[in-house]
């Protein structure tokens, strides 16, 4: 009887000394192991986060994504719209005679055709030319607007494209048909065709200067003499080729025919005399009447150059500004009309009145990597910028006020009703005009 008694009072000896062992030591062990659970918990988290974080910074791929599209994206009030469609950088555009065409170069190898009749459109019609293991740092139309020439960057040729046209009026094609043979050693810095047809110019960064004729035959060859030649351009009117270059003077020389229209000589006709330092480009009205320059001086200057030379006229300088100089050498565009000049200043583009020489806006941040070219449309109502990818068209905001002011100055004179009731009109649309701009 006493045995079983010891072994029940032994079995519920260990049963309470279980349960006091369960109840202290077990809430030690659950609060060890919540301990532990969180530190690994807190370890986890740590560089569940740092992923995160990196996986949330832009890596290379998205860096140069999120670049691509801001170059893009610019927005302005004066934007009329972004002419897209360039996989690479514009270098330089030109406009068909007859105002319905443009034609843009690439450095992709590329030149576009764009259809620019009516530029309120949402899509314009585009041919798109590929220039094969090269691409063309110059381009300009041909005077009947039936053909286009290409200066080529790495062989330094000048080559001759014919334009083919649908029933509609668009260009169906483009196809080479003539290839000048190589002339210059030198990178090409200015090319053009001459608006009367007579001949076409070529010159390099070495003050090399060549006249052709339409069929790739060398009419002449002569030199600047501006130690180093920055651009080179033939006048609107067809008779004169301009050099700006390291010298401050730019020279001005007439291409001469006989009156049977053979070619005679390249003679001086005059200078434009006035910067102290290299002349970087030159702008014209669109009768030549006003040249207009650019100075590493940091000044422009517009001349009158309606002049009798062989008589002994000098052009004199209209009016002289300063613009904002920065470490990209600038252009410049003037309107037809002369009187806006638009000077590219790094990614900006300032206005300015010519008749009084003060600025009127800028328009920035238009491209990021700098501005290539620009120019005037025939009407003077849009500015026509190129860079990365795109041609930006610009409202000429700057005109309507030049307008204004010229309109106003013609009323202080004596004129008829009927010219007095036209200048008030074109006053009040201008200023309406000038309204929805916010000026």
């Amino acid at each position: 009887m006493n045995v079983y008694i010891m072994a029940g009072f032994t079995v519920l000896l260990c049963v309470i000394l279980h349960f006091i062992y369960k109840t202290i030591f077990g809430n030690r062990k659950c609060d060890v192991q919540s301990d532990e659970t969180e530190s690994v918990t807190g370890a986890l988290t740590e560089p569940t986060s740092e992923s995160t974080t990196a996986e949330n910074r832009p890596i290379g791929k998205n860096k140069k994504r999120t670049a691509w599209k801001g170059k893009n994206d610019f927005s302005h009030p004066w934007l009329l719209k972004n002419l897209k469609g360039h996989p690479g950088t514009v270098l330089l555009m030109d406009f068909s005679a007859n105002g319905k065409f443009m034609a843009a170069t690439c450095n992709d190898g590329s030149v576009i055709l764009w259809d620019i009749r009516d530029l309120n459109v949402k899509e314009h019609k585009t041919l798109r030319v590929n220039i094969q293991f090269d691409y063309a740092s110059h381009v300009a139309w041909s005077p009947d607007s039936k053909a286009f020439c290409v200066h080529t960057v790495r062989e330094n040729h000048i080559v001759v494209y014919k334009i083919e046209k649908k029933k509609d009026g668009t260009i169906g094609g483009a196809n080479p048909v003539i290839t000048f043979d190589k002339a210059h050693k030198e990178d090409v810095v200015g090319f053009g065709i001459s608006s009367n047809g007579k001949f076409m110019m070529s010159c390099s960064h070495d003050s090399e200067m060549i006249i052709w004729d339409l069929k790739g035959q060398q009419l002449d060859r002569l030199d600047t003499y501006l130690m180093s030649t920055y651009t080179a351009k033939i006048s609107p009117c067809g008779r004169f080729v301009v050099a700006t270059g390291f010298a401050p003077d730019v020279k001005v020389m007439e291409v001469c025919f006989t009156k049977t229209g053979e070619y005679k000589q390249v003679a001086k006709a005059y200078e434009l005399t006035g910067h102290t330092s290299g002349v970087y480009d030159v702008a014209f009205a669109v009768d030549t009447s006003h040249i207009a320059t650019i100075s590493k001086d940091g000044t422009w200057k517009l001349y009158h150059t309606r002049i009798e030379y062989a008589r002994g006229e000098s052009p004199h300088i209209l009016e002289s500004g300063r613009y904002t100089q920065t470490g990209i050498p600038p252009r410049i565009a003037l309107s037809p009309n002369a009187e806006v000049l638009a000077v590219s200043c790094g990614p900006n583009v300032e206005f300015y009145d010519t008749y009084t020489g003060k600025l009127y806006d800028t328009v920035e941040n238009v491209f990021a990597d700098g501005i290539n070219q620009m120019c005037f449309d025939p009407a003077s109502k849009y500015l026509f910028v190129c860079g990365e990818r795109a041609v930006r068209v610009l409202h000429n905001v700057c005109g309507y006020h030049t307008t204004i002011n010229s309109c106003a100055r013609l009323l202080g004179s004596k004129q008829t009703s009927a010219t007095v009731e036209r200048l008030n009109n074109t006053i009040k649309d201008c200023k309406a005009t000038l309204a929805k701009f916010g000026k």
